[in-house]
This record gives structure tokens, C-alpha cells and sequence, in this order.
């Protein structure tokens, strides 16, 4: 194993060990519960909007390492982004995923920081499903909070109109 494999492995167990942004649900504005059949990890997670941004998120789960390490550094790189780079960052992990250990563009390691230690995994059809879970999750979760957004939004300017009735000459 060379140095920075042993790095990326080191990032994984720190990272499933620590289990950043991991803890009690509180209630957010959207969740999203996702589990991988083939292994038994499962995850919920949850969270609210600011604006464009990423408002608070949690998350609360069990399974392997790889799971675990991925939510962990997932939350470090999403947290307080805007919303257009969070999807952006999702589309160049699956990217990372799906390359079966091959070569990934510098920018895209670049912008995953420390998911960049994932590579390795994507050696491992088996894993990626794993790596992939809560990345899952937080889209689905986004998907539905921007929905609920929408409709606040929509009722909100509903209230708002004005009903004008045709004048009869």
C-alpha cells in the first residue's frame, strides 16, 4: 500500500470513528431514510433550508465503515454550501464512484477534499452502494425540502392574489 493509499484509509477509519454531523433528529424541514438490502447499513437523515444554502442537517445511522466514514465526510463537505454546489458535488462523488478505480479528472478530487479518499473503494463493486448511501439520502432529502419550499412559496403568493372579476358593460 503506497502513502496515500494509507492516507485515504486513515481519513475512512477516522472518519467512521468520529461520525461528524451525527446525531439526534430534530425535526427538519425534509428527511429521507435510505438502506442498502445487500449489506444492512441505513441511515436517516435530515434537514432544513437557509435560502439557497444548506440550513442545519443530522443524520443518524448504523453500518459499515465505508457508510459511516462516507455521511461523516459528506456533512463536512456539504455543510452551509449552496444548494447548486451540493448537487454539483454529489454528481463528481458518483462520478468518483463509478470509476472502478480508475484515473478521476484533479478538479474533481480537488472539489471532494477529503471524499477524494473514496477512490479506492470504487475498486469494490460491492462497496460503493455503501459510499453512496447517504449521498443518497441527502438528495432525496433535498429533492423534498425544496418541494416543500415550492409549495410554502406557492401558498404564500396564493394568499396573496387578488381576485379581479370582469367588468360588464
Amino acid at each position: 500500500m503506497n502513502e496515500l493509499e494509507q492516507l485515504y484509509q486513515a481519513i475512512i477509519l477516522q472518519h467512521s470513528k468520529e461520525r461528524h454531523g451525527f446525531g439526534e433528529l430534530q425535526g427538519g424541514l425534509a428527511s429521507s431514510h435510505q438502506v442498502n438490502p445487500t449489506c444492512g447499513d441505513e441511515v436517516t437523515l435530515e434537514l432544513s433550508l437557509d435560502g439557497e444554502n444548506l440550513g442545519p442537517l443530522v443524520w443518524k445511522g448504523s453500518g459499515c465503515s465505508i457508510s459511516q466514514a462516507s455521511l461523516s465526510v459528506m456533512y463536512d463537505l456539504v455543510e452551509g454550501k449552496k444548494l447548486a454546489e451540493i448537487r454539483s458535488l454529489f454528481t463528481d462523488f458518483k462520478t468518483l464512484m463509478h470509476s472502478r478505480g480508475q484515473e478521476v479528472d484533479e478538479d474533481i478530487l480537488d472539489r471532494l477534499e477529503d471524499a477524494s479518499a473514496f477512490q479506492g473503494v470504487s475498486r469494490y463493486v460491492a462497496r460503493i452502494k455503501c459510499a453512496l448511501l447517504g449521498w443518497m439520502a441527502l438528495d432525496d432529502a433535498l429533492l423534498q425540502a425544496e418541494s416543500q419550499r415550492g409549495k410554502v412559496q406557492a401558498h404564500q403568493e396564493a394568499e396573496h392574489c387578488i381576485t379581479v372579476s370582469p367588468v360588464e358593460d
